[in-house]
């Protein structure tokens, strides 16, 4: 339940800081069973199940990446066959104008080209970068995460986010502070 007043001060979220990597874990292994769903863990190590924890899904890169190979592949091909067959249809050899065989090497390449581009774009797109400016930034503290603190934000626009309650919900789980996070 948002708060008008939260969302018009241009609060980005509530910011808990923890000082152990299973306080972090924990924290939003509790966020995320009370509710909350658009929060993000910032730690200066890999913590595994964290990302479980945080309710991270499956992503629809592989899916993304079987599409750009397969239109990759098709481009491939269709380039060759109007090339060859329809605009500068050429006897060479006495091989047939569409020769499928000689096509092999190139769509194969051109599946492997639109797989790879479709794999570096879409991570980047999903990932939501480039990013430049983060509202977490804003924080001095936060300079700590990629050194030897662990971080949990819970964003202003989670429907279940309230000012107050997650406040008093992050502080009970004995996070050494909680800080608003501006935009």
């Amino acid at each position: 339940m948002h708060t008008t007043e939260t969302i018009d001060a241009g609060l980005y979220g509530l910011m808990a800081e923890f000082v152990e990597p299973h306080e972090l874990l924990h924290a939003a292994e509790a966020a995320h069973a009370a509710g909350y769903r658009r929060m993000d863990g910032y730690s200066p190590l890999p913590i595994e199940g964290l990302s479980r924890a945080l309710g991270f899904h499956e992503t629809r890169l592989p899916l993304l990446v079987l599409a750009g190979g397969i239109l990759g592949g098709l481009l491939g091909y269709g380039l060759q066959y109007w090339i060859n067959v329809i605009e500068y249809p050429y006897n060479i050899g006495g091989r047939p104008y569409h020769s499928w065989p000689a096509f092999i090497p190139v769509t194969f390449e051109t599946t492997i080209l639109g797989a790879s581009l479709t794999a570096v774009l879409g991570m980047l797109a999903l990932n939501g970068l480039p990013m430049p400016y983060h509202p977490t930034f804003n924080l001095p503290e936060f300079s700590l995460a990629s050194q030897h603190r662990f971080f949990l934000c819970i964003e202003a626009r989670d429907r279940n986010f309230d000012l107050t309650k997650t406040r008093e919900f992050l502080e009970s789980l004995q996070a050494v502070k909680v800080t608003a996070v501006d935009w």
